[in-house]
């Protein structure tokens, strides 16, 4: 068996450590993640410049390849170059922070494992539901269950799963729940700073909030239950139920 594994948080992310020393126990893993932080890049690729590859090492030892781009690219390139033989799985994080709702649109980690879809590998995105430094050994372990299981379950081929774990000790963790993705958003605010050029700039800053008409049954409700979330994802940004209704108004023009 041989897995993939990548991030968007960087290559020497405690999250993507976590992750390889409990996958490693039942395949063959290969790194192949961003150099640099590359958070909320969304799907982005790289055209403009070389995408720059470093061996990158740990201890010493060969740890995996260091990519100067996006999780995207990360992804692309492990599969078409830097892996020898076929990959089984493609497993993305484990992120700090929840990818639940509309910010699975920005969200790196889950880009990388629409892109192992987009190119026929089965792939999970993992993130832990804190912001701050934490301990991933549970969510490692829930991908690990998900990972052997889904080597042994095809989900049909452009289908990846979004995973959430609450940042929780393992017994007060209430289950697994198959949910949607949800309204949950990052409520945007800007703190306006001044440098000591007199120039302005701007941080974004917010929290990610429930949308007012949340269902129960979104991921981030779930999250919020204290339930692992797994919710299938797919590229296709199609909105099939306005297709009809679309057909019949340009019809009209």
């Amino acid at each position: 068996m041989r897995y993939l594994l990548t991030n968007d948080d960087g290559i020497y992310a405690r999250g993507l450590s976590a992750l390889y020393q409990e996958l490693s126990r039942d395949a063959e893993c290969l790194i192949v993640a961003p150099e640099i932080e590359q958070s909320a890049v969304g799907h982005a690729i790289t055209l403009l410049r070389p995408l720059m590859v470093r061996r990158a090492k740990r201890e010493g030892e060969f740890y995996g390849y260091a990519v100067l781009g996006t999780p995207a690219d990360c992804v692309k390139l492990g599969i078409r170059e830097l892996v020898r033989e076929p990959v089984d799985l493609v497993v993305s994080g484990i992120n700090r922070g929840a990818n639940v709702g509309i910010n699975v649109l920005y969200s790196g980690t889950v880009s990388a494992a629409t892109e192992a879809a987009i190119l026929g590998v089965p792939a999970m995105a993992v993130s832990l539901d804190t912001h701050r430094e934490a301990d991933y050994t549970v969510a490692a372990k829930v991908a690990r269950r998900l990972a052997a299981w889904m080597t042994n379950n095809g989900l049909g081929s452009g289908v990846a799963l979004n995973v959430n774990v609450p940042a929780l000790p393992e017994d007060r963790i209430r289950g697994i729940a198959v949910a949607r993705q949800g309204r949950a958003r990052l409520m945007e605010s800007f703190e306006r700073r001044v440098d000591p050029r007199e120039h302005e700039y701007y941080w974004l800053a917010g929290e990610t909030q429930l949308a007012v008409d949340e269902e129960p049954d979104s991921d981030a409700s779930a999250l919020k239950q204290g339930l692992v979330t797994i919710t299938p994802i797919d590229y296709d940004l199609t909105c099939h139920e306005s297709l009809d209704r679309l057909k019949d108004l340009i019809a009209k023009i």
